[in-house]
Parts: structure tokens; sequence; C-alpha cells
């Protein structure tokens, strides 16, 4: 088994910190892990891109071959759509809606999420629709993992662990906030699937999703 992920946003969107929960995540199940980042700019706006690479077996190297990516985790779409030829036929790909439009000429953010919502395996998320339900604003990136966390073959308990370590400094509110994001992310990404199989469009489940009640979005029970 082999994994490999490609994650890619800009600058302060928390990129880095959703690699190091899935490489922690990873080596606590003793899988051998690689990670390289690729940064564009050098402030925070600027492109940055991570690949992340977990086995059971030993991996040669940290950057993952053009057309062997399994999943792409994007936090701004038109980051994600960069890394679209790099997926495997039948990979997938996560993205945030939420558009910074950090350069001149930037895309039509509508048809943006056209062009994601065309590949046969994605899901799209209001992330910061929905990190205010986690109750803080600035868990985007937790909710994206949430989203993507049933293409990871890793457990929510499992980040629930790693989230725990990596902001208990900052609190129990902060921690829970994270975990309550993981949560409604995952439920989000279910429900995309779901509506869109049943013939929604991806402009009508992302909708929906904002219409649901609170307690939809965020289960009581600590796994799935």
């Amino acid at each position: 088994m082999i994994k490999n992920v490609v994650l890619a946003g800009v600058g302060g969107q928390g990129i880095l910190s959703i690699a190091y929960c899935i490489c922690k995540a990873a080596l606590n199940r003793d899988y051998q892990i690689k990670q390289s980042e690729v940064h564009g700019m050098a402030q925070r706006g600027g492109n940055v891109e991570s690949h992340v690479r977990y086995s059971d077996s030993s991996i040669a190297s940290a950057l993952i071959p053009k057309g062997q990516v399994d999943l792409v985790i994007a936090v701004e779409p038109v980051e994600g759509l960069r890394q679209e030829d790099h997926l495997r036929p039948d990979g997938c790909i996560v993205s945030s809606v939420t558009s910074i439009m950090n350069f001149d000429g930037y895309p039509d953010p509508a048809g943006l999420l056209e062009r994601i919502a065309a590949v046969e395996d994605h899901v799209l998320v209001d992330s910061k629709h929905l990190a205010k339900i986690a109750g803080n604003a600035r868990v985007e990136n937790i909710v994206i993992l949430g989203a993507a966390s049933d293409r990871l073959g890793l457990r929510l308990d499992e980040f629930d662990k790693v989230l725990e370590e990596l902001f208990a400094a900052k609190g129990d509110r902060v921690v829970q906030a994270n975990q309550r994001a993981l949560r409604i992310g995952r439920r989000a990404a279910e429900f995309y699937r779901e509506r869109v199989a049943g013939k929604d469009t991806p402009q009508q489940v992302l909708q929906h999703v904002k219409e649901l009640p609170v307690e939809t979005l965020c289960p009581a029970e600590s796994a799935v």
C-alpha cells in the first residue's frame, strides 16, 4: 500500500499543518512517510504545495511522479486545479470553494468550480462557512482535511490525537474547534457525494449544506 497526496493552497492557509496531521497520523501507524514542500512567493499569499507519501513499505522519493497522485487536497481552488494533470485516472480532488484572488487575471470563480466538478471523483466544500459552524474561522484547513479524510485511509480518532497534540498549548477550546471542524468537513463531504450522485448540481448541494442544521453536520459520535 502506498498513498500519494498533494496539498495545495496559498501562504497562511495552514497547508503545512494539514501535512503535519497526515504525516503524524500515518507515523503513529508505523507507516513509512516522505514529505516535500514547494513554496511560491516567500510571503503570505504565495502558492504553497506539499507532497505527502505514506506506505507500509519503503518509499524511494518524497516527490510524487506526475500521473500518480491519488488525492489532491486544495484549500484554494486555483491551486487545486494546478494539480489536476498530476492525478491518477481514478484520482480524487477535494477543494474549498473559497477563492483568494491573489494575482492579476484570476479566473472566474464559478468557472473554476465547474472545472473541478468535471473531475469524476471530486468534492467541493464551503470551508469558510463550515469553519464558522465549527466555532473558529481559522480552522478552514481542518475542515478540508476532514472532507478528504475518507480518501486517506486514516480514522478520525487518529487525527483527533494529532490535533490534541498540535493545539494543546492553545487550550481545550481550540483543540475542540479543530476536532469539530474535522467531523463537519467529513459529514459535508459525505453529504456532497450523496447529493451529487442523486443528480443535484454542485451549486445546489453547496446551497443546501448552508441550510442544514448544525447537528446534521456535527454528529455526536467521536469517530467514523
